[in-house]
C-alpha cells in the first residue's frame, strides 16, 4: 500500500513540474491593423512570485511590440524587497505603462503603482498607507524606514508627480494639513484627492472607459494570467506560507524515523521540500546552486550513518540550512521561518519519544535492544570460587597486592590488607568476582 502511495506522489510532483510550465494566458501579436495593448493584473500579496510572473509577461508584451501596458492592481502591499525589484522592472519598460486601481494599492502597492507612467483608480479605489512593516507587525527599523521613504519619493520624482505626497504616505510624521490622516497614521488617497495632488489623472468606473480615456478602445487586448508553476510559485513564497512549509517537511521527515519502512510522512515531507524549492526556483530566488547545496547536504547526513565523528552529520545539516537560507527572499525572515520549524519538529520529536519510546523506525537500526543477562548465558567474567580454601605460595611479596601460585598455577591474588613476604606458604580465603584473597596461613 505504501508504495502505491509513494508512486501516486511521485507523479504528484512530476505533474507540478510538467503542467507547472504550461500557460494558461492568453498569448498575441501585435496584428498591424492597430494598437497592441497588454493588460496585466497585480493582485494578492507582493512577493517574488509576482515579479516572476510580470518579468515573463512584460518581457512578452515588448517582444510583440505592444504598444500600452495596463496593470489592473488590487493589492495590500507585501514584501518590499519583491516591490523594489518590481518597481525597477516598470522603469526599465519603453512601452507605456498605465496603473489601474481597481480596489487597493497599499503600502508595496502603492509604490508599484508610482512607477507607472501614469496612474487611474475605479471609484472607492485607494492608494498609500506604506510604512514598512515587519512580519510581526512592528515597525521597521530606522534603516528600513529611510531606505523605504527614499524609495517611494524617487519614485514619485520619476515620473513627475510631488514627492511629498509619496513621503506622507510612508512617513507619518509628515503633515499635510488638507490631507492629514491623523496623528500617527500614514496618508492614504481616495480617488478625488489623487487627482487633486495630481498623482492620479482621473477615476474610470470600469476597463472599457479607461481604455477610451487612453484612445485604445479599438486596440487588440491581450488579457496576461497566471501559469499553473507561477500559482504555486506565489502561494509558496507567500511570508505565512513559508514556515508552514519548512514545518511539514521536517514534522514528515522526523516522524518517519519513527516508522517502519518509508511510507506517507516521509513522502509528505519530502514533497514539502520539493515544493519549496520548486516554488522559490520558479521565482527566481533558488538556482542550481542551493538545489546542488541541498542535495549535498542530504548525501552527508545519509554518509554519517556510516562514518564516525557526527562531523558528515553536522556538515550536512549545515548545508541544508544554508541552501534554505540562500532561497529565501529576505534572510532575516528565513532565520525565523527555518526557527519555527526547528521549534515546532523539536517539540514533535520529544512527544514521539516519550509516547513511542526509540525502539521503533529507523531508531532500531541505530540502538542495541539485547541485553547481556545471566539468564541467556551470559557472565562477564569467569568464576573462580573453586579456589576457595587452596593453599599455594607467594612468588612475590604482597603489598598487598602480587603473585602466588596454586596447583602450578599464577594467580594475581590481595591480601586483606596486610604485608606478606615472599615464598610464605597462603591460603585463599574467598573470591570476589577476579579478586582472590589470602591469608598467610598457620
Amino acid at each position: 500500500m505504501r508504495r502505491y502511495i509513494i508512486c501516486i506522489m511521485a507523479f504528484m510532483i512530476i505533474g507540478i513540474f510538467v503542467f507547472g510550465s504550461v500557460s494558461t494566458a492568453q498569448t498575441g501579436a501585435k496584428s498591424g491593423n492597430g494598437d497592441l495593448v497588454y493588460i496585466i493584473p497585480i493582485e494578492k500579496e507582493v512577493e517574488m512570485g509576482l515579479k516572476s510572473f510580470l518579468q515573463r509577461t512584460t518581457s512578452e508584451a515588448e517582444e510583440n511590440g505592444a504598444d500600452h501596458i495596463i496593470f489592473e492592481i488590487d493589492t495590500p502591499g507585501g514584501a518590499v524587497a519583491a516591490a523594489e525589484q518590481i518597481g525597477e522592472l516598470m522603469q526599465g519598460l519603453k512601452t507605456e505603462t498605465t496603473a489601474y486601481i481597481v480596489n487597493r494599492a497599499l503600502s508595496a502597492g502603492s509604490y508599484i503603482a508610482l512607477n507607472a507612467d501614469q496612474i487611474y483608480m475605479r471609484p472607492n479605489a485607494t492608494m498609500g498607507a506604506s510604512g514598512v512593516i515587519n512580519q510581526d507587525g512592528t515597525a521597521a527599523n530606522k534603516k528600513a524606514q529611510s531606505a523605504w521613504l527614499s524609495a517611494m519619493k524617487s519614485a514619485a520624482q520619476s515620473k513627475g508627480r510631488n514627492p511629498r505626497y509619496a513621503a506622507a504616505m510612508a512617513d507619518p510624521s509628515i503633515k499635510l494639513p488638507k490631507y492629514d490622516a491623523g496623528k500617527g497614521k500614514f496618508l492614504t488617497l481616495g480617488p478625488r484627492n489623487a487627482k487633486e495632488v495630481g498623482y492620479s489623472l482621473g477615476t474610470v468606473e470600469n476597463r472599457k472607459s479607461l481604455l477610451k480615456k487612453l484612445g485604445l478602445s479599438d486596440a487588440e487586448r491581450v488579457e496576461k494570467s497566471l501559469t499553473v508553476s507561477e500559482h504555486i510559485a506565489r502561494f509558496i513564497t507567500n511570508p505565512v506560507v513559508v514556515p508552514i512549509l519548512l514545518s511539514i517537511a521536517s514534522l514528515g521527515l522526523i516522524t518517519e524515523l519513527f516508522s517502519p519502512g518509508f511510507g506517507i510522512p516521509g513522502g509528505i515531507g519530502i514533497a514539502a521540500l520539493v515544493l519549496f524549492f520548486y516554488g522559490h526556483a520558479i521565482a527566481g530566488l533558488a538556482g542550481m546552486e542551493e538545489i546542488v547545496l541541498l542535495i549535498i547536504g542530504i548525501g552527508l547526513i545519509v554518509a554519517e550513518f556510516f562514518l564516525p565523528g557526527g562531523i558528515a552529520g553536522l556538515l550536512g545539516s549545515g548545508a541544508i540550512v544554508w541552501s534554505l537560507l540562500l532561497s529565501g527572499q529576505d534572510l532575516s525572515y528565513m532565520v525565523m521561518s527555518i526557527s519555527i520549524a526547528f521549534i515546532i519538529t523539536f517539540i514533535a520529536a520529544m512527544i514521539m519519544i516519550k509516547k513511542m519510546g526509540m525502539r521503533k523506525g529507523f531508531f532500531r537500526y541505530l540502538i542495541l535492544e539485547d541485553q547481556t543477562s545471566s539468564e541467556k548465558g551470559y557472565v562477564s567474567s569467569e568464576s573462580r570460587r573453586d579456589l576457595i580454601g587452596l593453599e599455594g605460595k607467594t612468588i612475590t611479596p604482597l603489598r598487598p597486592a602480587g603473585t602466588a601460585v596454586f596447583q602450578d598455577e599464577r594467580l594475581d591474588v590481595v591480601t586483606e590488607g596486610g604485608y606478606i613476604g615472599k615464598d610464605k606458604r597462603v591460603n585463599v580465603i574467598r573470591v570476589e568476582g577476579v579478586r582472590v584473597v589470602v591469608r598467610e596461613a598457620e
